[in-house]
């Protein structure tokens, strides 16, 4: 797909500029590519923000001196979803999330749900079906 006026955007595309944009803090890249009715969920917290500029303050106002590498993007066929797996850097911390992306009409970011998984030991007793790494 390509970008052309209001026709839809490659989406895998649209999701690396985001990232690359959020890694560099290039602020008006992101901005660029989000819908100005942009929905964010964080289900772990429960909370949601509602629109561009709140999101855009979200974003800008986040603490500490992180950086993110994309690791994986899955997008489907007719290019309405797009699921990428990152690493975050923080203060020395490293954590994997999963994020999933939704596209308007015109192929801008129009909803972003974030999964933070936080690591655990796994329960006993299936140590002889499961390989850890």
């Amino acid at each position: 797909m390509t970008t052309t006026g209001d026709s839809m955007a490659d989406p895998r595309a649209t999701v690396e500029r985001y990232w690359t944009a959020a890694d560099l803090r290039d602020w008006d890249t992101f901005e660029r590519t989000l819908a100005d009715d942009v929905l964010y969920d964080l289900p772990q917290t429960r909370e949601r923000i509602r629109g561009k500029e709140r999101y855009m303050a979200f974003n800008r106002e986040y603490p500490g001196d992180w950086r993110v590498r994309v690791e994986r993007i899955v997008a489907d066929r007719d290019g309405r979803q797009v699921a990428v797996r990152t690493l975050f850097t923080d203060d020395g911390q490293e954590s994997h999330a999963v994020h999933f992306f939704t596209f308007d009409a015109r192929g801008r970011i129009s909803g972003i749900t974030d999964f933070w998984p936080e690591p655990y030991e796994p329960p006993a007793g299936r140590e002889h079906l499961v390989e850890r790494y």
